[in-house]
């Protein structure tokens, strides 16, 4: 097959034997292709390009139109006749300045007038392939027939080192185009008035908006209505769909504050939840909670968990806080003298380097952190810096965990289902169902699914985001 404009090539590329370049003279010289030409591409004197007015005037170039581009002045040359439409190609056109035309197809550049050459001299062109057997010039040689591993230039690095791979967005629930709360509250309050409720348009409205689409819904209903969205919300919906909903109408940092109160106050103490929320948040999370908790409670946080618990593992929870707080503000935290090395070591250091710690650890000592803290501790002590050990080592697979044990039994703990479905939708969510089906063989959608029902088992799907 042969292109107008372009010679014509004998027999194609020729078949080659072993390694490369196979054949005598490296690249063949053929008919009509480029010749081998003494002076190199082009040896022009006065530097590039040597002509006054830009580009070298050469006959059966394209000349350009006059009045368009390019300029006239000091640049391109400005010259009448515009691009030819020439029949049956790109044929020599005769013109004075321009770009210079294809060559004829008898012809290689610089075989005929207006060819690619220097102006007013002899033809220039590439020059000839190389002799037989030798490496292109300026490349390193080829490697041999079926080599283990080609190494141009060397070889490959001694100690190669794997580019980090962003894994991008990981959570089930992304903003939707166009969501504007006017319009969303204007839903909302259809679906609330009048007699019963729209439980669905509730669903389908909240399960597809991201939180920070939802948040501003507050504020929206009541400039459009005077009234509070949560109030209207509690008056209308039940049990734990109604749980669900009020959880996705409050921002994380407020929502993360009401479950530590809830989890402080009354009775006893979900110490699970206090160890979930401080051990997983980043610093600059916990003290916005921190912040939001003295604001709506009127007492810090650090003060309700000495209130509320005792021992080595108000300590942990009390590091928790203060070293979020030191860390994000002073990058730096001095332990104090009376807490032991664990609290001291797990509170005080980033993820990615407890993780190489742990991995140090177990190559020392023959044995896994998680089973030395088991060994060396018990009771609520164990079990929260057990948690903080799961969670510094698999954030996703500590969650997928969490899930499974609310599920799993007699009764779900639906507070817990709630708060982690709510609060990791936009953080890891797609990593917590892998996480799932790796470690109990069946997928978080399908578990929620057995183990919910009604508008509240649609709404937890929608934070769930898809099957595996």
């Amino acid at each position: 097959m042969s292109y107008p404009g372009y010679p014509p090539q004998q027999g194609g590329y020729p078949p080659q034997q072993g390694a490369y370049p196979p054949q005598a003279g490296g690249y063949p010289p053929q008919a009509g292709g480029y010749p081998g030409q003494a002076g190199g591409y082009p040896g022009q004197a006065g530097g590039y390009p040597p002509q006054a007015g830009g580009y070298p005037g050469q006959a059966g170039g394209y000349p350009p139109a006059a009045g368009g581009y390019p300029p006239a002045a000091g640049g391109y040359p400005s010259q009448p006749g515009g691009y030819p439409a020439p029949a049956g190609g790109f044929p020599p056109q005769a013109g004075a300045g321009g770009y210079p035309s294809m060559p004829p197809g008898g012809g290689g550049w610089g075989a005929a007038p207006g060819g690619y050459g220097a102006p007013g001299g002899a033809q220039q062109g590439y020059p000839a392939g190389p002799a037989p057997g030798q490496p292109m010039p300026n490349y390193p040689a080829a490697p041999a027939n079926t080599p283990s591993m080609p190494a141009y230039g060397g070889g490959v690095p001694s100690n190669p080192q794997t580019p980090a791979i962003s894994k991008g967005y990981r959570g089930s629930i992304k903003d939707f185009p166009g969501a504007d709360p006017l319009r969303d509250v204007e839903v909302l309050r259809k679906a609330m008035k009048g007699f019963g409720t729209d439980e669905n348009a509730i669903v389908e409205l909240l399960g597809s908006r991201t939180n920070k689409q939802r948040v501003p819904m507050v504020s929206a209903y009541k400039t459009t209505y005077g009234k509070d969205l949560a109030k209207d919300l509690k008056s209308e919906l039940t049990g734990n769909f109604e749980n669900l909903v009020l959880a996705m109408i409050k921002s994380p940092s407020h929502f993360d504050a009401s479950e530590l109160r809830e989890a402080i106050k009354g009775a006893g103490t979900d110490e699970a939840c206090l160890i979930e929320i401080l051990s997983s948040r980043s610093n600059a999370e916990i003290c916005e909670i921190t912040r939001i908790y003295k604001a709506e409670y009127g007492k810090t946080l650090e003060d309700a968990i000495t209130s509320d618990t005792s021992g080595h593992f108000r300590r942990l929870l009390v590091s928790l806080c203060q070293v979020a707080a030191k860390l994000y503000a002073a990058g730096e935290n001095k332990v104090g003298t009376d807490e032991s090395q664990f609290n001291a070591i797990l509170c005080a250091r980033s993820k990615p380097h407890l993780r190489a710690v742990f991995q140090e650890y177990q190559q020392m000592c023959g044995r896994d952190i998680e089973k030395s803290v088991c060994r060396e501790m018990s009771g609520n002590l164990e079990s929260g810096m057990v948690a903080v050990v799961k969670c510094i080592r698999n954030t996703p697979a500590y969650f997928a965990e969490r899930l499974h044990n609310a599920m799993q039994g007699a009764g779900t703990k639906d507070t817990t289902l709630i708060r982690i479905m709510v609060t990791r939708s936009e953080v890891d969510m797609l990593d917590i169902r892998q996480a799932y089906v790796k470690a109990y063989g069946k997928s978080l959608y399908t578990h929620i699914s057995g183990d919910t029902s009604g508008d509240y088992k649609k709404l937890l799907l929608k934070l769930c985001g898809g099957n595996d």
